[in-house]
């Protein structure tokens, strides 16, 4: 009797999970990217004025979007349907340890009205963002120059940065119509918890939205984000973007402009462009090529910095203390990038590069996981770099 109580007792504990299961169907996804570069970094340029520094010379590991996620989905009936996603950092060398849910991270109701959800989730403004011929970051990543940076962003947090994956994120997504599609975000204002009503950043808040068309050969993609009372004194910031690429034979072009500006101190702005193009090439069966230039114009503006990006509004004039010289620095900077790629299985490419970027001489821009200081402008920095990615 004994037996048969203790048998009718396991087979129910098994089988309870196997109706939560069926209530919902729940997913395992990843994506794991190494990435080894050999960094040559030089001193700034000569005849600037400034103390020229050298950095050390280094090999470094990096492992850009790396990330494991769950994501469930359970139908409600009507057309309706609740779903979650937990994505989290997965960094293969142990460096990293930003815990559950640290990336795409959202729980949300979709359906014939669209898809409205609440997290930690990647803004209007980057998801519509192209990047033909380069990545987000790593050595090889784009968003350096482009945005200012790429990273997961506080509410309230980081001037500068425009492509952000940000916490507590409030989102709607449209229906896809024919290939378009319509996005909008906003956070909430958490951060001001911890001020007074008589500072002047007493509510920052983000607003972002952005448009997509994708069908075929085409993708386009527009933008729009506000950052209020970002800066001290309550100066907003506001960046906008379009971008398309087009797909023809093996071939794929595309180009992405992106235009940053800031009130950055009372009565005074900063303002700067950006832009992208690039090419990938499908030569054959496993084989490919990546081309990308990655360009940061002057930056133009009163006084101070747009926060986050390698270059200052208020370019010194050369020389020292009592100098009468006119002359400005410019605060330009140029990437090249070039990568082949393997594809060694649907899930797996390897790949081998280099990468170039050169600071005009009042600009201190870096390749991603390089640290050079903002003191030394006018750098040169390029690196050599072999990766290896795994989707599951």
């Amino acid at each position: 009797m004994n037996k048969k109580l203790m048998a009718v007792a396991v087979a129910g504990a098994l089988a309870a999970p196997a109706v939560a299961m069926a209530q919902s169907t729940v997913q395992v996804y990843g994506n794991l990217y190494i990435e080894y570069a050999f960094t040559n970094q030089k001193q700034s340029a000569a005849g600037t004025g400034l103390t020229q520094i050298d950095r050390v010379d280094a090999d470094i590991l990096q492992t850009g979007g790396s990330a494991i996620g769950f994501k469930g989905e359970e139908k409600l009936g009507g057309g309706m349907s609740a779903w979650f996603q937990c994505e989290s950092t997965a960094d293969p060398r142990g460096a990293s340890q930003d815990g559950w849910c640290s990336r795409n991270s959202a729980v949300g109701l979709k359906g014939g009205f669209g898809n409205f959800f609440v997290g930690n989730w990647d803004t209007p403004f980057k998801r519509t963002m192209i990047n033909t011929g380069g990545r987000d970051t790593g050595v090889f990543g784009t968003a350096f120059l482009l945005t200012g940076g790429s990273t997961t962003i506080l509410d309230g947090a980081t001037e500068g940065l425009f492509r952000r994956r940000q916490n507590n994120s409030i989102n709607y997504d449209s229906p896809n119509f024919g290939g378009f599609q319509v996005m909008a975000s906003t956070t909430s204002t958490n951060a001001s918890t911890g001020v007074t009503t008589t500072s002047a950043q007493d509510k920052e808040r983000l607003w972002s939205v952005g448009g997509q068309y994708k069908q075929g050969p085409i993708a386009i993609g527009v933008g729009y984000e506000q950052h209020d009372k970002f800066y001290p004194g309550g100066g907003d910031e506001s960046g906008w973007h379009v971008g398309g690429s087009y797909t023809f034979g093996g071939f794929t072009v595309g180009a992405q402009w992106v235009s940053m500006e800031a009130d950055t101190a009372p009565g005074a702005t900063a303002e700067v462009d950006t832009w992208h193009v690039g090419v990938e090439w499908k030569i054959a069966g496993p084989h490919a090529l990546h081309f990308g230039y990655t360009k940061a114009d002057d930056m133009e503006g009163t006084l101070g910095a747009i926060m986050g990006t390698g270059a200052t509004a208020a370019r010194p004039a050369v020389g020292g203390p009592g100098a009468t010289a006119a002359l400005q620095r410019s605060t330009s900077a140029d990437m090249f990038q070039i990568r082949y790629l393997y594809s060694l299985s649907k899930r797996t490419t390897a790949s081998v590069g280099y990468v170039a970027l050169k600071n005009d001489d009042g600009a201190s821009y870096d390749l991603g996981g390089l640290n050079y200081p903002a003191t030394a402008t006018g750098a040169k920095q390029d690196a050599f770099a072999v990766s290896i990615q795994h989707r599951f």
